[in-house]
This record gives structure tokens, sequence and C-alpha cells, in this order.
């Protein structure tokens, strides 16, 4: 099951994807008087097994979802996930990203945070301050975490894993490398492009070769698979929650594969103004952002 906010008109809602039209889960409910969550949030955090009643009422509406399903141009897709407790990213995850920068491979996750007013949805700008020179660009897998956890073994960690979607982890490369810690440079408003849906564990039972590429410009940028992450999502899971109390709609950022534009050779190729980043993975889908400068962002308010 793919889910996705959007939004119609002035409301937000959140609904099933089925290829180029969504099913809006709270409307549905309504007319088949079952209960459902109100919000995308509160379905993956309730501890009711909303995704059974989900499918449910799907079936029973399979005659009549013409009259309540909206198609996918018409609407506005919205970041999944708008208020997470958490956003945490691993750094150096994927063993040719670490070789294209001649670093070793961590032995214990490298983590970071970005904050959630980071976060904007597909088709929404990536904002470029300023006095940022050299912007770059991180396709990556993101897990979405469905129930509460701490210290959960690796065989356990699939359970407390609710989905997936994609987070572009957007980074000005000349604060990070200057500050030689990761956060101001990642956390600037619009640096986490996230969506454009959550790919449902049951739908992506298996995360161990998923292709993700990000083009720039329709520029093959990086084309790899999820098999070179050095940490897989569940050893992920599990070393996480022996630091921290994992939470539900917590995101994790799993790591970014080689081709990013700070490491590209013969010469580092940076984001500019105007540039489109599109970053795919496989079974999930397409997250596609232009980047935009301060001030024509100030022009427009």
């Amino acid at each position: 099951m793919k889910l996705v906010r959007y939004q119609k008109g002035e409301e937000s809602q959140y609904g099933v994807l089925l290829e180029d039209a969504i099913v809006p889960l709270p409307l549905l409910a309504k007319k088949l008087k079952t209960k459902i969550p109100e919000s995308l949030d509160n379905f993956i955090a309730s501890e009711a097994n909303n995704l059974e009643t989900a499918e449910r009422i799907l079936k029973l509406a399979e005659r009549d979802t013409g009259n309540a399903t909206c198609k996918l141009d018409e609407v506005r897709l919205l970041a999944p996930i708008v208020s997470p407790p958490k956003i945490i990213c691993l750094g150096l995850n994927y063993r040719d990203h670490a070789a294209e920068q001649n670093a070793a491979i961590p032995d214990e996750p490298i983590i970071f945070f970005k904050p959630r007013t980071a976060i904007v949805g597909p088709h929404q700008n990536i904002v470029k301050p300023s006095f940022v020179e050299r912007l770059d660009y991180e396709g990556e897998l993101a897990i979405v975490i469905g129930k509460k956890a701490k210290n959960i073994s690796v065989s356990k960690a699939e359970s407390y894993i609710f989905g997936y979607t994609i987070l572009n982890d957007v980074s000005a490369r000349d604060i990070q490398f200057k500050d030689k810690q990761w956060t101001r440079g990642k956390s600037f408003d619009t640096f986490a492009p996230l969506g454009p849906c959550i790919t449902t564990r049951n739908q992506l039972e298996e995360t161990s070769d998923l292709t993700i590429r990000t083009w720039v410009n329709n520029e093959l940028r990086q084309d790899s698979t999820t098999k070179n992450m050095v940490f897989n999502v569940y050893e992920i899971v599990h070393h996480l929650s022996r630091v921290m109390t994992l939470e539900p709609c917590d995101i994790i950022a799993t790591g970014t594969p080689a081709g990013v534009g700070f490491a590209l050779k013969p010469a580092p190729r940076f984001l500019k103004c105007g540039d489109i980043v599109k970053v795919e993975i496989e079974k999930i889908g397409i997250l596609e952002n232009r980047v935009v400068d301060t001030r024509e962002v100030c022009e427009r308010q």
C-alpha cells in the first residue's frame, strides 16, 4: 500500500495511491461507517491495526471508489509526514559513497539530525540561501518508524518499521566542511524534501537491493542500489534503538550512494538556482524539487 498526503482545495487529506488516482481513506471510511484516524500521522502512530482496516475499506468499496477517488493531477502532493518527532540521518552508509571520498567504512552508524522545519514535499522548492555557494543533493531511502522501539534486536527490527519513503538530504557543503560537523550545513529550511508517498512494509518486504537514482536536470548523477549499504535497515533500527527511543513517525534517512556533487570528477558540480533534482527509488516512486534563490522566495511573499 502506498499512502500519500495531499491538498485538494483548502484542505489536506490522506489516502491510498492507486496508479494515477488517490482513494481518500477518512472520507471513504465515513461513507462506510468505519472508524479510521483523521490524519496520516495518527494512522501510523495508532496502536490499532489501521492497515488491515484500510485494506478492508478498499475491498468493501471496490465497486464504489470511483465516486470518492480523485485524480493525481487534480491534487497537490504534500510531504507524507509533516511533523516527525525526529529526523535521524546516517553518514557514510554506502560503500561506494565512502570510496568516492577515500573514507573508511564505519564500524558503527555515524548519525546526525535534521530539524523537522527542513521538510518540504514533492515539487516544493529547495531554497538556496544567498550565502551558500556549495549546495549539494543526497538521494536516500528513508525508514518510517511505526511504534516505539528501545533496545531492539536486529531480528525484531522489521516489526517496528511502518514503511519507507524518499528523503533528499540537501547539504550546504561549504558550511558543513567549515564546521567539521554536519548539523548547521544540513538544517536549513527546505533541506529535507520528503515523499512522494510511504510504501508500507507489507508491500516492500525486501529492501536489500533497491535501485536508487538521482538526476540533476535530467543528467543521471547517482545510480546505485541499497545492497551497497554498510548497515541494512534492520541493523540501523537496532543500532539507533540502543542509543535513543525511536517513536512512531520518526524518519531515519539511511545514507546516500556515490555520485554526490562535491565528489564528482574531474571537478565538483554544485546545485544552482533553477536546477531540478529528481530522486527515484524502486517500488517507492520519484521525489522531484526545484532549487530557487532566497530572493526569488522573498519576491513572491
